[in-house]
């Protein structure tokens, strides 16, 4: 069964994925980005590039010959999902087919925009009896 970590408190989602990111290419996971919205995926891509400032986090569109290859890779559609360890959705619905990952990381924002659909996906994964990892992050992600 899918673990489920809810990642809550941020002050910027964007920023808290791309921190989240940063650290899981780190610790050399393959991580697809479910991002349907371009202007989301447009704004983590240009972040992924300057953060940290001495840095850059691998990353590329499932599209790309490198995707493969590549540990974090930006997906706008689950049908034909690369791998299937971890998804992190940075969609504002329950992602279809979230089940056959391993692992499903939601991060949320302290923007009603962001928590109230957060809170419907929470609630959804916990009706169906998902295991629920719940941690705040608005000191940071640790």
């Amino acid at each position: 069964m899918t673990r489920i970590t809810f990642l809550h408190g941020a002050r910027d989602r964007l920023q808290a994925v791309a921190a989240w990111l940063e650290r899981a290419s780190g610790e050399g996971r393959r991580v697809l980005v479910y991002v349907p919205a371009g202007d989301r995926r447009d704004h983590l891509d240009r972040l992924l590039w300057t953060q940290p400032a001495t840095g850059f986090t691998p990353h590329c569109r499932a599209e790309n010959d490198l995707a493969a290859e590549t540990p974090i890779v930006f997906a706008s559609e689950l049908d034909h999902p690369l791998h299937d360890e971890c998804l992190l959705n940075l969609s504002d619905e329950v992602p279809s087919g979230f089940s056959r990952f391993e692992e499903l990381i939601e991060i949320v924002s302290i923007e009603d925009a962001d928590r109230l659909p957060g809170r419907e996906r929470f609630r959804f994964y916990r009706e169906r009896g998902y295991p629920l990892d719940n941690r705040d992050i608005s000191g940071g992600i640790q």
